[in-house]
């Protein structure tokens, strides 16, 4: 069961989408590893994203388990619960996977690497996003950063962009346009604060996103 106050719904909300969107991101890339062998576009493909979504979704990780434990309290932090444990390993994602700069630096090298066939996968990214909030200035945004000359300085954000346009356009082909485009809005579009439950979001919105990573809640 779950509380259906506002408030609650504001904070449990926010991680309804988050995990739907790394989940399809991630087995979006692994469809691209699978076809790789046979079709160089999807080659370029796991080339560039896999770092990406490496920087990503290990960045995520913390926060997402630390909320997970707050919503269960006392009952989260004690040690009869999995959560400390997932909480102390979550930050080993982003040390033994390669550290964040690594990742993004690996992001550049990619590019620099693949050249044309990199900046056709930017395009077929945005292909997939398009029409969605926020996607255009998106892809301008990561161009942007990645012909800067100091492209080292701005390369987090710049990840993180891609990463994130890459998760709409993978929504957008496996959870249908709604969550798709409630996605964008508040991560491409809009933006959030730094907290859980900051994105500016109906209730209604919210509970058809629990509902829909709880059906049975």
């Amino acid at each position: 069961m779950y509380n259906t106050s506002p408030g609650s719904i504001q904070i449990s909300e926010i991680g309804a989408p988050k995990r739907s969107s790394a989940t399809a991101l991630v087995m979006r890339l692994a469809r691209a590893y699978d076809l790789a062998a046979s079709d160089p576009g999807e080659a370029a493909r796991a080339r560039l994203l896999t770092p990406a979504v490496k920087y990503w979704v290990c960045k995520r990780a913390p926060g997402f388990t630390y909320e997970a434990m707050e919503c269960l309290g006392g009952n989260g932090y004690v040690e009869e619960s999995v959560l400390p444990r997932l909480y102390r390993e979550a930050p080993v994602n982003a040390i033994w996977e390669g550290s964040g700069n690594v990742m993004c630096l690996d992001v550049l090298r990619a590019l620099a690497h693949e050249g044309e066939a990199g900046r056709a996968v930017l395009a077929a990214l945005a292909e997939e996003a398009a029409d969605l909030p926020g996607t255009r200035a998106a892809r301008a945004a990561v161009e942007r950063a990645f012909s800067a000359p100091d492209v080292e300085a701005d390369a987090r954000h710049a990840v993180e962009r891609l990463a994130l346009l890459a998760a709409a356009g993978a929504l957008r082909q496996s959870a249908g346009p709604e969550v798709a485009i409630l996605f964008a809005r508040t991560r491409l579009q809009d933006g959030h604060g730094a907290m859980y439950g900051t994105s500016e979001i109906s209730l209604d919105d919210a509970r058809r996103l629990i509902d829909r990573a709880l059906p049975s809640a």
